[in-house]
């Protein structure tokens, strides 16, 4: 399904006035844990969701007895600190919106600030490593980049933990700040994360998202603007493998004139009782005149058994827009594709093998990294093997 909506028109069935797509967008953000109900898996925002799976993030039995190790690399000029609850950078991109990372919030001790000054230009990643070693942990990062500065930052998860967390971006007045998550956990770990960017006056905020490991892995990357002129950009690969379950939950909130967003993100699923959950909410508030957005998902069913929901949601409140639409969906290979692949003498599995490369390519090209993009293309690769080979 694609919707497009330019400017000024309105679309049955897209453009719903005073109805919020969804109920992150009226729910009340909140730091304390009992302002939100334990989810029972009937709620909009856990239907997807395997409760069961999350080991009692959810419902407050989750009791911190293990730990991430966390090592931050960076470049000359970098700050980077370990803070205490008290710090006044803590919160500032926003709340949070659902009962799991409210329990993160509250149970952290810790938090970890990586800090690049204003008007300062990294020509090497900060990079973040961040290393279950067992058990469950609560954990808060934050990266903050000063006026017109730019910056690159790697996030990089793995071992094994049952892990809930917030990662707040702060991107100052005419900066740049590029974020790569990548999520290559061990098969058991389980990882719940609030991802919030507050965007500033003509700043730009990039995302890649890439989820290959855990049992279960649920991201909930959410955009807000704090001026006018602010662009984001939101990319996404994920490949879900038999058994694991992996959700992303967007929310872009257009409520400052004249900024823009895009969404991308990919999947990949095989095996029995692979489970991918893409949620693309934006909303366009009355205020937000000049918006331009667009969100994309789409999915590859590699093998029977796999399941999808995809889900884009387009509130908009005001028909002065540039542009807003949103588009989905889920298939498997084309067999023209394979067909033209092997009429030139490739055989299947190397033609399959190249019809996924392709399909993932155009966004691993967006990490910028060439070391980082070498491993994840092996990744793929050493996943392909076990589908195809």
């Amino acid at each position: 399904m694609a919707e497009t909506i330019p400017a000024g028109s309105t679309t049955d069935g897209v453009i719903q006035v005073g109805q919020p797509t969804d109920a992150r967008v009226s729910a009340p953000a909140s730091y304390d844990v009992a302002d939100f109900p334990v989810p029972h898996g009937r709620e909009e925002d856990w239907r997807f969701t395997p409760l069961e799976r999350l080991r009692g993030l959810h419902d407050g039995t989750a009791v911190a007895d293990g730990g991430v190790k966390v090592e931050v690399t960076a470049p000359e000029g970098v700050t980077v600190e370990t803070v205490g609850r008290d710090d006044a950078r803590l919160g500032k991109a926003g709340k949070p919106v659902d009962r799991v990372a409210a329990q993160a919030y509250s149970s952290f001790e810790k938090a970890s600030v990586v800090s690049v000054p204003k008007e300062t230009v990294l020509t090497e990643p900060v990079r973040i490593a961040v290393h279950g070693e067992g058990g469950t942990a609560f954990g808060h990062q934050v990266v903050e980049v000063g006026a017109f500065a730019e910056a690159v930052v790697v996030i990089d998860h793995t071992g094994d933990a049952t892990l809930a967390a917030n990662v707040e971006y702060l991107i100052g007045d005419g900066a740049k700040l590029t974020v790569v998550s990548v999520q290559d956990w061990d098969d058991t770990a389980v990882h719940v994360g609030q991802h919030t960017a507050l965007v500033g006056r003509d700043a730009t905020f990039k995302s890649v998202v890439v989820t290959f490991g855990g049992d279960l892995v649920r991201l909930h990357p959410r955009v807000v603007y704090g001026a006018p002129g602010g662009e984001a950009e939101l990319y996404g690969v994920y490949f879900t493998d038999n058994g694991q379950h992996q959700e992303h939950r967007l929310f872009i909130d257009h409520d400052t004139p004249h900024c823009r967003s895009n969404v991308a993100y990919k999947g990949a699923l095989q095996g029995a009782e692979a489970h991918a959950v893409w949620i693309g909410d934006v909303l366009i508030r009355a205020a937000a005149e000049g918006t331009d957005t667009y969100e994309l998902n789409r999915n590859l069913v590699l093998t029977d058994g796999a399941r999808v929901d995809s889900v884009p949601n387009l509130e908009i409140e005001t028909g002065e827009i540039v542009g807003a639409g949103h588009a989905s969906a889920t298939g498997r290979f084309e067999d023209e594709q394979l067909f033209y692949l092997m009429a030139r003498g490739i055989p299947a599995d190397e033609a399959r093998r190249l019809v996924v490369r392709g399909f993932f390519a155009e966004l691993v090209q967006q990490i910028g990294i060439p070391d980082l993009e070498e491993r994840l293309i092996a990744k793929i690769e050493a996943e392909l093997e076990a589908s195809v080979g």
